[in-house]
């Protein structure tokens, strides 16, 4: 039997979550004003995004540094494009996953260098999309992850953007966070996850999740990302 905590214990656990994003926050803050920029590849950029972190205590990632640029950005999480020279008007993204004392952030951000308006075009859509798509939930916080994934399909389509992946979302929680061995269905935002977002988990705690838009521009080669915690105002 799961056990039952009560809601100061859990308004604790979400208070940790929202201070590792907070602190996720102030990491961007730093590699957007310092680091971004054309002329380098991908992989320098990766490391030195991962000595910044180690300056300000972060000895530890939960999942691969993502960082990618024009094309690249079409690809899905789990490949690894070639390494890529930044170039000056391009479109970039960063993925994220820091672990702060303990409890993970997982966050991600889109960013363009130039002017190309195309670029622009899918970068500023991407967060109004993302909180179009938490407000949804929010009014029906019994629905599934699959039904939140089409949710998701089909307001990125009604901006004019293919969803890009096959999945928006997962559980995010104190280091390591829950794990179902084989199964990558149920701790996921994606199609065949009959699951109510709203359920527990093993532990009995309240799951917290992250959502993602990911938007794809295929006619003009590119794709960009947006992510943070959903279930916490």
């Amino acid at each position: 039997m799961t056990e039952k905590f009560s809601s100061a214990e859990e308004a604790a656990r979400a208070q940790s979550l929202l201070e590792a994003q907070n602190k996720a926050v102030a990491l961007f803050e730093e590699i957007e004003k310092q680091l971004l920029r054309p002329g380098i590849s991908e992989k320098q950029l990766n490391q030195e995004i991962y000595d910044l972190g180690e300056q300000i205590g972060v000895r530890s990632h939960w999942h691969k540094r993502v960082i990618r640029s024009g094309p690249n950005t079409l690809s899905p999480f789990l490949e690894n494009p070639p390494d890529r020279i930044i170039e000056a008007d391009d479109i970039l993204v960063v993925d994220l996953g820091p672990v702060f004392e303990a409890w993970e952030a997982d966050f991600g951000r889109t960013y363009v260098l130039g002017n190309d308006p195309h670029k622009i075009r899918l970068r500023d859509a991407l967060e109004p999309i993302w909180y179009k798509v938490k407000k949804l939930y929010w009014e029906r916080p019994d629905m599934t992850g699959e039904e939140l994934y089409d949710i998701a399909c089909a307001e990125a389509e009604k901006e004019g953007f293919k969803f890009g992946a096959d999945l928006a979302g997962h559980i995010v929680g104190s280091f390591p966070h829950e794990r179902i061995p084989q199964d990558k269905i149920k701790l996921y935002v994606k199609k065949g996850n009959s699951e109510k977002i709203s359920s527990v988990g093993k532990d009995g705690h309240k799951r917290h999740w992250i959502l993602e838009i990911h938007l794809h521009d295929p006619v003009h080669g590119f794709g960009g990302f947006y992510e943070q915690l959903m279930t916490i105002h």
